[in-house]
């Protein structure tokens, strides 16, 4: 369901240690191209992120307009309060650890403390996990999270638009990202691209 009539939308992208830091790179890109893009997109990286992003993209991060970054060891931001008017959370790539620590009410770091709004507030929640076999641990902490109203998308591409590179594939995974944050991401569709 896009929500076409929403204007001024703020959001929040928060980046984990997970590996996949290319689709974290690819939703920041894309989210800045959609038709009605965020009027603000704020960034939170954990340490680890920091870290695994420059390992996996070969650079620093560096936010550029409307992007603004937050540390993850404050809870001076607007979005650790319900009275804030950011409507989407998006953790991506999701580590099992931030997936732990939300699903068990574990406020310790803005990441959590912006999820446990979110949830509570009952807005958006967008949870893409990069981890592969999950242990029924995961798997419990994904349920608990999705009976508390978030969306668990894996990190999965699909290859039904026929992706011929590496980028092709990872948009696959950031367009149904951006799908489901309610943004018209114009992207391939099953049976409707003919």
């Amino acid at each position: 369901m896009k929500d076409k009539n929403l204007k001024n939308r703020k959001i929040v992208v928060a980046v984990t240690g997970a590996s996949g830091s290319v689709y974290a790179l690819k939703l920041l890109e894309k989210l800045k191209q959609v038709n009605n893009p965020p009027e603000e997109i704020a960034v939170i990286f954990s340490d680890t992120a920091k870290e695994i992003w420059i390992a996996e993209t070969g650079q620093k991060y560096s936010p550029d307009y409307p992007v603004k970054e937050y540390s993850n060891k404050t809870f001076y931001a607007p979005f650790a309060s319900g009275s804030s008017q950011y409507d989407t959370l998006i953790i991506c790539p999701a580590s099992m650890g931030i997936t732990g620590r939300i699903a068990n009410g574990t406020s310790d770091d803005l990441i959590a403390r912006t999820a446990d709004v979110m949830l509570k507030e009952r807005r958006r929640v967008i949870i893409v996990p990069r981890e592969t076999p999950y242990s029924l641990i995961h798997i419990n902490n994904m349920k608990t999270l999705t009976l508390a109203g978030a969306v668990i998308c894996p990190a999965s591409p699909s290859f039904y638009s026929n992706p011929k590179t590496i980028d092709e594939l990872v948009m696959t995974v950031v367009d149904r990202i951006t799908d489901l944050a309610g943004f018209d991401s114009n992207c391939f569709r099953w049976m409707e691209n003919d």
